[in-house]
């Protein structure tokens, strides 16, 4: 297996000054990706906005999101997304996720009820449809589209879109639909038997998900995280237990994707789970995140 590390950014890392350093680090270590969350109400931006800027302050960096599309007009995306392919010269990933849930992210994004799974089907439907060359006719959220092709095209063929979950319904999406399984908040026999459920119901459509196209975002800390934001990630779980999900110190998060590896899982996005902290020593943890988990990059 290709096993690759990407890094998400902490907010401090994320302003005017410090984002073009920390892209400069990024690639001088050798990360192989960085990775951004899409929070509508957050506070971390647009990450189509500082991958352009990252596309354009790098030249081997690995470029991903994880998109909320819906909200979003899919013609522009469609647009956007393809540009922004082109402009990296083919380096953009992309995990669709349906967002976070609140009742006000909801709202603000056109959806206060309804399947938002369905939606993101759909989108991502029309999206390849427009990435295939193919000129659309249809209906969506109230925008129609009139034979309506999209200029320019990604340069990646076909632009892979990877989602997340792992829940039932989300696994059975990922075999039904999707080009990579990226998952987050389980543990790796979690994770294993995900995969194992991803590729049999796959097979069962027809389908095959490449074997290299499975991973996770892990949350780590180089010490233990505020409570506050541990209780964030134990809303993630039913059973609201971290062990074998947040990893604490360089010992702890080496193990924890080399178990992951052993299931069968090789792409890996390892975020701070004090995201908001504005004194994080950013440039010293990445560092040390090159120190810990680059050996085991192939």
């Amino acid at each position: 297996m290709k096993v690759r590390i990407a890094v998400s950014p902490p907010i401090a890392a994320l302003g005017d000054e410090t984002f073009p350093v920390y892209l400069d680090d990024c690639e001088r270590l050798g990360f192989d990706t960085l990775w951004l969350s899409d929070l509508p109400l957050g506070a971390l931006g647009d990450p189509l906005v500082s991958l352009c800027y990252a596309a354009a302050a790098t030249k081997r960096l690995k470029l991903g999101a994880n998109i909320v599309p819906l909200g979003r007009n899919p013609l522009w995306l469609a647009k956007q997304l393809a540009q922004l392919d082109r402009l990296s010269q083919g380096r953009l990933l992309l995990s669709f996720v349906p967002g976070l849930g609140d009742p006000a992210e909801r709202a603000a994004l056109g959806y206060a009820t309804g399947h938002r799974g369905r939606a993101v089907d759909e989108m991502i439907d029309l999206l390849r449809r427009w990435w295939d060359g193919k000129r659309v006719s249809a209906e969506f959220a109230g925008f129609r589209y009139d034979d309506v092709p999209v200029s320019p095209q990604p340069i990646q063929t076909p632009l892979e879109i990877w989602l997340g979950g792992h829940a039932p319904e989300a696994l059975s999406r990922v075999a039904r639909m999707a080009d990579g399984w990226l998952t987050a908040t389980v543990t790796p026999e979690e994770a294993g038997a995900g995969r194992a459920t991803i590729e049999a119901e796959a097979a069962e459509l027809g389908r095959v998900v490449d074997a290299e196209h499975f991973g996770i975002s892990i949350p780590f800390g180089r010490k233990a995280p505020p409570e506050s934001s541990l209780a964030l990630l134990r809303k993630r779980r039913k059973d609201g237990d971290l062990e074998g999900v947040l990893a604490i110190g360089g010992p702890t998060l080496r193990d924890l994707v080399s178990a992951h590896i052993d299931q069968g899982l090789s792409k890996f996005v390892v975020r701070p789970a004090y995201v908001a902290d504005p004194d994080v020593d950013w440039r010293g943890e990445l560092a040390w995140l090159a120190d810990t988990l680059l050996p085991l990059q192939t």
